[in-house]
């Protein structure tokens, strides 16, 4: 039997690098892209960095930096991706300090089992620009809480607290693989 142990450890999971689209959506997608250009391109920015729900959520200024237009132009093509169905927009906050979540329609992209559309879920890829939010992107080291993915093994980590009855006994020392800050570890079969 093969050894199922993965072999690194702390790995963020990867990034899913495929969309689904469907031949009417491509269909649609050609006359926007005859009609308003800017609207088409801003919806394939927002299909390129959604997740796998199909949502994503960014500041215009953000979407413009992505599309190279200006804020303005942002807004007309978000107005034409709404009034055409490709998006629909959910308000996160109040009008005047929140932020709007977009989703692309499912029957134009979607980078999930198709089986899964049916399943009313909602969550969001949030991005952020360092411009906008340049102290909050530079301020202190957060502290971590450890989280295990799928078929991720527990292994110490850090440096141990001592039992709160004794120390351990020097012949006595367990002997377990412990991984550093800043270290990683691979396993050998």
């Amino acid at each position: 039997m093969a050894d199922q142990t993965p072999q690194k450890y702390h790995q963020p999971a990867t990034r899913g690098t495929w969309v689904q689209t469907e031949r009417a959506g491509h269909e649609a997608w050609a006359e926007l892209i005859k009609r308003n250009p800017k609207a088409a391109q801003l919806l394939h920015k927002l299909v390129a960095n959604m997740d796998e729900k199909g949502a994503l959520v960014a500041s215009h200024k953000l979407l413009a930096q992505l599309c190279d237009v200006s804020i303005m132009t942002i807004r007309r093509a978000l107005a034409v991706l709404v009034e055409q169905n490709f998006i629909q927009t959910v308000r996160v906050g109040s009008e005047r300090g929140g932020v709007l979540a977009y989703i692309i329609n499912s029957r134009i992209a979607w980078a999930d089992s198709r089986e899964n559309l049916k399943y009313a879920t909602f969550s969001a890829k949030v991005m952020v620009t360092s411009s906008e939010h340049t102290d909050a992107l530079d301020g202190p080291e957060l502290k971590q809480t450890p989280i295990l993915g799928p078929g991720e093994l527990q292994l110490p980590h850090g440096p141990s607290v001592p039992p709160p009855a004794q120390d351990s006994l020097e012949t006595m020392l367990p002997n377990l693989p412990a991984v550093q800050k800043g270290e990683q570890m691979d396993l050998i079969s």
